[in-house]
């Protein structure tokens, strides 16, 4: 892979910066301890945890109570989550007015943090203004139920743009930390909207509105895969291929139709040329197999890899974007 250039920008310079954790709980404690002992083992200490319930029914409130007792106070924050899904959970609390930080990081309840996970993020971060959304996003480690490593997710390579985002989402949120602008974005989405993946929407409007994403090559979660997971990595042929099938024959069409209509909220806000980008793709997605196409050069969306960008062009045909 090309390295990633490091970006040639003053620093903004924030002492110890404190992270809000968005961690969304659902039935999760079978591997939750595990995520929580993580958190805690983190080398950036200034953090805070706040913890979306969204309506469990096994040991996980006991698991969040308990540690609520093991830490300072004000440490861990127990929330009843709006019952809808973990893409509104998120939303949630990143439109909860209460919570406060400086950098905000989403959190799944089965993965395991790497002890640098949080203090290397805001370090990149630390290199682009303060004054623009930014957001970072890594690749994963993948392990077992038992927490075996399997293998990596797959590696991206070509830069995060909105001509990425508009048909593919990289960004996994497991991995991201965002500064506050990137925040006050996603805020503008209300929680009445329906929204399919939280961490596509963050990379859309980020990339979308000027904002700075940072890809990493480096895995700094570890990402479990096991029977439960609500998204899985897409790691294996078989999972990919099936992820593809099942994209064409429906969910593609119908998530970009959600995706539109979330970006309304903010086309105001895209920069000129990704607007260009937005509004050429809302009107010609649908329309003859020409313009369709069309849709590939001029307004050069692109996949990562050349399956993925092949994948793209069969879903055009078939009008399934």
């Amino acid at each position: 892979m090309k390295a990633q250039q490091t970006p040639q920008i003053a620093p903004h310079t924030l002492a110890t910066p404190k992270v809000a954790i968005l961690l969304s709980t659902y039935n999760g404690g079978r591997f939750l301890a595990e995520q929580i002992d993580s958190l805690i083992a983190q080398t950036h200490k200034n953090w805070v945890i706040y913890a979306s319930d969204d309506g469990s029914t096994d040991n996980t409130l006991d698991l969040l109570e308990k540690y609520k007792k093991r830490l300072d106070p004000g440490r861990l924050n127990i929330i009843s989550g709006p019952r809808r899904g973990f893409a509104h959970n998120f939303l949630s609390m990143t439109n909860n007015e209460a919570i406060e930080a400086d950098y905000f990081a989403f959190c799944d309840q089965d993965d395991i943090w790497h002890p640098e996970r949080l203090a290397r993020a805001i370090k990149m971060l630390q290199l682009y203004p303060g004054n623009k959304p930014s957001l970072f996003c890594s690749r994963t480690a993948l392990i077992d139920e038992f927490g075996a490593p399997i293998g990596r997710s797959t590696l991206f390579s070509r830069p995060a743009t909105f001509k990425n985002a508009l048909i593919q989402n990289i960004a996994g949120g497991n991995t991201m930390l965002f500064n506050v602008q990137a925040r006050q974005l996603l805020a503008q989405i209300r929680t009445s909207q329906e929204i399919i993946f939280h961490d596509w929407l963050i990379y859309l409007l980020v990339s979308g509105c000027g904002g700075h994403v940072h890809y990493s090559d480096q895995p700094l979660v570890s990402y479990r895969q096991h029977n439960d997971n609500l998204i899985g990595s897409g790691k294996g042929i078989a999972r990919r291929i099936s992820q593809t099938c099942r994209a064409m024959l429906g969910p593609l069409a119908q998530w970009h139709d959600q995706i539109i209509k979330n970006l309304e909220t903010c086309r105001d806000q895209l920069t000129p040329e990704n607007l260009r980008i937005y509004e050429e793709f809302k009107e010609n997605r649908q329309s003859n197999l020409l313009l369709r196409l069309s849709l590939v050069f001029s307004t050069g969306l692109y996949r990562q890899t050349a399956a993925g960008q092949i994948s793209f062009i069969i879903a055009i045909i078939l009008k399934r974007i």
